[in-house]
């Protein structure tokens, strides 16, 4: 399974950045792959799709997630999370206030690229 790959969804195109069911480690590698696809992108044109549901999660992961929003920021313009749930929403909202960005979480992956697909 593709970890990271454009998807199009009602005319969108969407970057889908799969954690789920990864270990920290996988979550690290997920990462680094999702920032090498989207370096490769204008600014101000991505729009993305996360799935980080039964993603498990430490210190150096959390780490590694603010840094990849705050990297993301000059190419995202509309983010889509789901998986959000248990103590990720803790982790969820440090990202949030640390990185000063919005990703808009949704409790499926039908919701979330309707969503984006409307951006």
């Amino acid at each position: 399974m593709e970890r990271v790959q454009f998807i199009q969804h009602k005319g969108k195109k969407i970057l889908h950045l799969n954690f789920a069911d990864c270990s920290p480690n996988e979550v690290l590698q997920v990462v680094e792959m999702s920032k090498a696809a989207i370096r490769t992108q204008s600014p101000r044109t991505v729009l993305t799709l996360t799935d980080v549901t039964n993603t498990a999660f430490n210190s150096q992961v959390s780490e590694a997630m603010k840094e990849f929003v705050i990297h993301n920021k000059p190419y995202v313009v509309a983010a889509g999370v789901v998986g959000v749930t248990g103590l990720k929403q803790i982790i969820y909202n440090a990202v949030m206030k640390f990185s000063g960005r919005k990703l808009t979480a949704f409790n499926t992956l039908a919701e979330a690229k309707d969503w984006l697909a409307a951006q």
